[in-house]
This record gives C-alpha cells, structure tokens and sequence, in this order.
C-alpha cells in the first residue's frame, strides 16, 4: 500500500471522492465547489492515475489499503465515500475491510456484481488493444462510449470528450492495462452490501452502457438503508451528462447521513 497524491479543500465532514478508469481526481474540481463551505473535500488519484503513483500489482484490495493509508495521513477517521465506476469497486472493498471508516457510500455508476464473461472477455480485448495500439487509440474509442447518444451532440459535452482523450491518451500502457486487470479479477461484493449497516446510495445512468440499468436496479434493494436516483438521457459519466442532478443527489445523501 502507498499514500496516493489528493487534492484536500475546507473543512467540517468530510466527503471523499475517487474518480472512474482512465480518469484522475480533476474530474471532480468542477462539481464539488458548492460543497466547500460546509465540507472539507477530497479528491484522490487511484494508483495508475494522475499524479499518485504505479501499481504494476494493482487490486482493488491494495487500492482501497492505499486510500485509508492517505486518508490516515490526514487524520480522516470517518468520511461519506463517493465511487465513480472503478472508484466505486475501490470504496465497496473499503466497506468490506473497514467499514468503520464510513458514514455512508455512494455507488455511482458502478456494481456490487463481478463482471460476466462476455465482459471478462472484454477485458482481455481492452488489455490486447493497449498492448498492440497504445492507449490513444484505445481511449478515443472508450471515452466517447461512455456517454449517452443525445449528449454527444451538445458541443459543450463534445469538448469535454475531447478533453478527456487529450488528458488520458499519454497515460502509460502498463498501468492502464493494470487498472483493466485490477477489475478483471475484482471479486463479487453482494455480501458486503447486504451486511454494513450504513446508507448507500445509488446513482444510476438510465443509459449506461458499461454498468446497464438493470445490473444497477439489482443490487439497490441488497443494503439495509438505501437510496436510488436514477438520471435519465445520462450514460456513464453523470457528473457531466446531468451535473445539476448530480449535485442535488449528493447534498441530500449528505444530510441523509448526518
């Protein structure tokens, strides 16, 4: 385990956000300023990812190590967790091994279930890809799938998409392929939904193609103390695809978990 490179703003509850694959912490900054009066906001950099450092053994086990040590380093016992795809896979395995780290979760676009095998074998094609093309071509078919179809054609969102490629397309081969690898062999996490004790929410995009609607819809009901939002015309990138939704949704679980 490693301490990660974050980004750590105001003061009061703390609310820690970790960013989805092929992203970095930044992809909050826009969307968490309202949050700062009250809060104190954390944004963190997965191992692999912007300015925190290589995992080549990269688990979602030793990335969620890797999130406590940082937040023990700054003397965070306790926090609401928000997990963006992969960042939600990180959070679930810090409700398995410290769930007394948290006052409540919010699954955002991400799933309890591991992946099937058509998607498995995804994974070995996305691996396969990055080995032979490089990570510019791979992210420039990835990124634009990650949206839904109407929201491609707002130019605002079109910029946004070409941002993303631009800030992903020089990522190193190896730890994008270990990232990939990292949610290949990640483990079922139904149990641990069914077992703490703590709110979760759910924030499902109607039109999400890497997490389906009904892959979400399923595991909603699991957790003892759960709250469903689901965005619609929104695919996998709901902080950007409806941004006012987003933020309305996180300030009512906050206060929910207080």
């Amino acid at each position: 385990m490693v301490k990660l490179a974050y980004n750590a703003n105001g003061t009061g509850f703390p609310i820690v956000f970790l960013h989805g694959f092929c992203e970095d912490k930044s992809i909050w900054f826009p969307f968490v300023e309202p949050l700062l009066p009250h809060h104190q906001i954390i944004c963190i950099d997965l191992p692999n990812f912007g300015q925190s450092p290589a995992m080549p053994d990269a688990t979602v086990e030793k990335m969620a190590d890797s999130v406590v040590v940082t937040l023990d380093s700054l003397g965070v016992e306790k926090c609401i967790l928000v997990g963006h795809s992969l960042g939600g896979y990180v959070g679930l395995a810090i409700a398995e091994f410290y769930p007394e780290r948290l006052f409540g979760m919010v699954m955002f676009h991400s799933t309890a279930f591991e992946d099937s095998p058509e998607r498995k074998q995804n994974r070995h094609k996305a691996m396969n890809n990055i080995r032979q093309n490089g990570v510019d071509v791979f992210v420039r078919a990835l990124i634009p799938s990650l949206f839904a179809p109407a929201q491609k054609q707002d130019n605002h969102i079109r910029t946004v998409i070409n941002n993303l490629i631009e800030s992903a397309k020089n990522l190193p081969p190896e730890n994008v392929i270990a990232a990939v690898e990292s949610m290949l062999n990640r483990k079922e996490r139904t149990e641990v939904l069914k077992r703490v004790s703590f709110p979760f929410l759910f924030l499902v995009g109607k039109e999400d193609a890497a997490v389906p609607l009904e892959a979400s819809l399923a595991q909603c009901f699991l957790p003892q103390n759960s709250v469903v939002y689901i965005l619609a015309d929104v695919g996998h990138m709901g902080m950007i695809e409806a941004p006012q939704e987003f933020a309305k949704a996180i300030f009512n679980f906050i206060n929910y978990c207080r």
